[in-house]
């Protein structure tokens, strides 16, 4: 792929560009062609044959390339504020649009956590003036996250936030997170939660199974997950709050949403990348870079994730990106620090399940673009005229050896070390403005 630019990648100033012979894959709009596409004014001018008076300034050449829309991952840890020895927001957000996502939605759990506007308001200031993808917050559910007392919900969202959560702290207190949902409700906002009973779940840190036993260490059951699951749905049915899952794990879980989704209940979810292909027996002899929450659990849960986000049981798939340091990452599994990096292995990671589930990449694609895109309401996930110009260009047929050194996340904490992944990003369009190129 060539390109011609009278500008430089992150340049504040728009510029017309042509990105011409590439396969335009758009599941949103239907688009599976084909076709050259005209960003002006960072937006979509047109998509076929040039706007009159078009002249472009910059000409990509995607020829053997697929261009889709960009990648919408609902779940990435930033870091900031309060954990930069993990991270930094300026190196996950060159990691994002190094893996083709231009809208990220960011948990509360940061230090101090997102439960003050003032805080919200810092933190899109921040990634505004990194000009690299978009930066969504969740607002803290509870304040402090300590599930004692309800946060000011109008006031975050209008400082930004989409909706809230209590991101991985527990909420045991039923009484509050029914009022939370109330609240919630009152106001047509959304509430994140994910499913797990602190208390089955305690000082756990794999799945309840032969693999746990065999090595000793602390289980989490997989009814911990649908047991609080059962109590979320009774709650939405009470309330008829408007209620995303986030990071199922388990076939009963599965089937759950599947016939809430029948029953019409206001419930989306999602599953972590990494959940789509690993099960509790790759651990392997302790190795903390299989140290996730939810744990891995057997192969059949993890067939069933796969089936029920095929047939749409399971309506996207995110990164659950969580960068840690090597340090915390270099210690016996149990008092490892959970968590895996993942910005950069969103597209390849999906790309590998619709190959694997005989699918066309259409279906990777709309499963980390269009589909989260509609969950938060955003105008993104597709590449229809007069939609912003947030656009990823890649190569599906190339293969690349994950290598820690190649990633830009300051986290190297991942169990894809060594694997071969399809799909290799080569640009990436964030409101028309060129910000990443390989």
């Amino acid at each position: 792929m060539g390109i011609q630019s009278q500008g430089r990648i992150g340049n504040l100033n728009l510029m017309n560009i042509t990105i011409k012979n590439g396969h335009l894959v758009d599941p949103k709009n239907g688009i599976d062609a084909v076709t050259d596409v005209f960003v002006a004014d960072g937006k979509i001018a047109a998509l076929g044959k040039a706007p009159a008076v078009f002249r472009a300034d910059t000409v990509i050449d995607a020829e053997g390339l697929i261009v889709c829309p960009g990648l919408v991952d609902l779940s990435a840890r930033l870091r900031e504020p309060g954990f930069e020895y993990k991270a930094t927001l300026e190196s996950e957000l060159h990691a994002a649009v190094a893996g083709g996502v231009t809208s990220l939605v960011c948990p509360p759990d940061t230090d101090p956590p997102l439960d003050e506007p003032g805080l919200v308001e810092m933190l899109k200031r921040r990634a505004e003036s990194l000009n690299l993808a978009h930066v969504y917050p969740l607002g803290a559910l509870t304040a402090r996250l300590e599930g004692k007392r309800l946060t000011e919900m109008a006031e975050l969202f209008h400082a930004g936030c989409v909706a809230f959560s209590q991101a991985d702290t527990p909420l045991p207190d039923t009484q509050m997170l029914w009022r939370a949902m109330q609240y919630a409700t009152t106001y047509s906002y959304q509430v994140w939660l994910r499913p797990q009973d602190v208390y089955l779940a305690r000082d756990g840190v794999a799945h309840d199974g032969e693999v746990a036993t065999r090595l000793g260490l602390p289980a989490i059951p997989a009814f911990a997950e649908t047991i609080a699951l059962a109590t979320v749905l009774a709650l939405v049915r009470e309330t008829g709050a408007r209620v995303h899952l986030c990071r199922l794990s388990s076939a009963g879980a599965v089937e759950m949403v599947r016939r809430a989704k029948a029953e019409g209940l206001a419930v989306s979810c999602d599953v972590a990348a990494h959940h789509v292909h690993l099960a509790d027996t790759d651990i392997g002899y302790f190795d903390s870079q299989y140290h996730v929450i939810p744990p891995f659990r057997a192969q059949r849960d993890r067939d069933a994730l796969r089936k029920g986000l095929a047939d749409g049981t399971i309506d996207a798939i995110c990164s659950d990106h969580a960068p840690v340091d090597d340090d915390a990452k270099q210690l016996p599994f149990g008092e490892s620090e959970a968590g895996v990096t993942g910005l950069e292995l969103l597209l390849s990671l999906a790309l590998k399940w619709s190959g694997e589930m005989k699918l066309p990449v259409s279906a990777a694609i709309e499963r980390v673009s269009s589909r989260p895109a509609a969950i938060l309401g955003l105008e993104a996930g597709q590449l229809a005229v007069g939609m912003p110009a947030d656009i990823c260009i890649f190569d599906a047929k190339a293969y690349s050896r994950i290598a820690a050194d190649r990633l830009r996340s300051q986290g190297k904490n991942t169990p894809f070390i060594g694997y071969e992944l399809p799909g290799r990003v080569r640009q990436t369009l964030v409101a028309g403005r060129v910000v990443f190129a390989a």
